[in-house]
């Protein structure tokens, strides 16, 4: 089985669209299906590829410095060039230019497209278009989602309460639920110490953890307040965020007038071969308040590294986090979420007994399981 990938976004772009892709390719092969990806161009992108990963030019996108957009008629070029190969169905992965160029594309091969559908794309655009109205922009974003799925054969949601979304939507396209799974890798044991070392962080303060894209559907201003109660509590904790995005400098800003400004590191991009598995590992308590993802990967991620979890649960994360799983589920309230997170710190038994829960219940989400499903469910649309 062959199948054609098309997304808006990639590595060295990193976000969980880049994660479950890479990882979805590596098992899918596993597995006896072939894929080639077609994905933007970045400054150095052709490092971070493997085999058959076909890069379109790009150019800005506005008031977003990490993301490209694929030129569209560098785009169509591209798919006019793979028409003579043989694939036996189309998979996108983003609702902007990759959508429209491949369900055109199928249509002209004439074969099925599937579509993964891993953005809350009402949030994205009230954060990015700020200027329109959150109702009509509510209205439009559901308008053009209820269009882009009635466009293609099968969709693929992350998790349960995104199909719900999906259909309280009003959509009709038949919907499957497979999460995005964790590879073999996410589970050997990262050295908390080199990065503590590394990052020049003291060996003796307990860190609070966020790993995701600084962005503001991430909800990181609420970690903030809420860290703010933690070190009333706990002066000596340090919360670490991982990441880059458009949010870095608003969020700088906030750690200065909240007066956190020696309790707070930001560490940036951390590679994911080595340096980010540390970064779990030196983290006594992940900390997580999304209200946008569709799935919640790094929930899973820190459980993998027997890191214990405080999230609210809102959406894709409220089907990780369940009963066991070495969380904690806490209000969007900035005492009660602060509370959740000390009580961890203040009973090294209590966080023991988590960590055992989480790294068990990760097992649970083997990238190979999942990959097999998703090979049965192309072949049932063959």
């Amino acid at each position: 089985m062959r199948v054609l990938f098309i997304s808006d976004v990639y590595f060295p772009r990193v976000n969980g669209v880049s994660t479950s892709i890479a990882t979805f390719r590596e098992d899918l092969a596993a597995a006896g299906v072939d894929t080639v990806l077609v994905a933007p161009e970045y400054a150095h992108s052709g490092a971070v590829d493997a085999k058959d990963v076909i890069r379109v030019p790009s150019g800005r996108v506005p008031r977003d410095p990490e993301d490209r957009r694929m030129h569209w008629r560098a785009l169509r070029h591209t798919l006019r060039g793979l028409q003579a190969q043989h694939f036996d169905l189309v998979h996108v992965h983003t609702p902007f230019l990759a959508h429209y160029a491949g369900v055109r594309f199928a249509r002209e091969a004439g074969i099925p497209v599937v579509e993964t559908y891993h953005t809350f794309f009402e949030e994205y655009l009230h954060h990015y278009v700020p200027l329109l109205p959150r109702a009509l922009g509510r209205q439009l974003a559901r308008g053009v989602t209820r269009s882009q799925c009635a466009a293609v054969n099968a969709l693929i949601a992350p998790s349960q309460p995104m199909r719900a979304m999906l259909t309280d939507y009003g959509v009709r396209t038949p919907i499957e639920v497979i999460p995005t799974g964790l590879p073999a890798s996410s589970f050997k044991p990262g050295d908390g110490a080199r990065f503590r070392a590394q990052q020049q962080l003291p060996a003796n303060r307990p860190l609070l953890l966020h790993v995701g894209r600084v962005a503001h559907e991430k909800n990181i201003d609420f970690l903030l307040t809420s860290f703010v109660e933690v070190r009333r509590a706990r002066p000596d904790a340090l919360l670490v965020i991982a990441g880059e995005g458009p949010a870095r400098k608003h969020l700088g800003e906030q750690v200065q007038r909240l007066g956190l400004a020696r309790d707070v590191a930001f560490v940036g991009y951390l590679d994911r071969e080595q340096a980010l598995a540390d970064c779990y590992a030196a983290a006594a308590v992940f900390v997580f308040a999304s209200r946008t993802e569709t799935q919640g990967l790094v929930l899973l991620e820190a459980l993998a590294q027997g890191c214990p979890v405080v999230s609210t649960s809102h959406l894709g994360t409220a089907s990780i986090l369940q009963p066991n799983c070495g969380a904690r589920v806490a209000p969007e309230e900035p005492a009660a979420f602060a509370a959740a997170a000390t009580g961890i710190l203040d009973d090294p038994q209590r966080a023991a007994q988590l960590g055992m829960q989480g790294r068990s219940y990760a097992h649970s989400w083997s990238s190979a399981s999942m990959a097999g499903r998703m090979r049965e469910f192309y072949s049932g649309l063959r």
